[in-house]
């Protein structure tokens, strides 16, 4: 399964994801967002968290902005009423 769409600022990144989802008979889309923050440790290799540093939440507001105007804009290009 690939992502919809990815926003990255440094080492934090948002992605969004397309889910389906089956309630009273019927099937329905929605997305959801998921968040990193990529960090080398002591020995060199790249980690992922969902812990920031102060440093990053500016990077991590960023992106997660962008992917809910992405989100929303994605709902209205389909004829959906986006929920805010």
């Amino acid at each position: 399964m690939r992502p919809e769409q990815k926003f990255k600022a440094g080492g934090v990144e948002a992605t969004v994801w397309k889910n389906k989802s089956v309630k009273d008979g019927g099937e329905s889309e929605y997305f959801s967002v998921g968040f990193t923050r990529s960090y080398k440790d002591k020995a060199g290799s790249w980690k992922t968290t969902n812990s920031l540093a102060v440093q990053d939440i500016p990077k991590a507001i960023t992106v997660l902005h962008k992917a809910y105007e992405w989100c929303v804009m994605k709902r209205k290009d389909e004829g959906q009423v986006a929920e805010v």
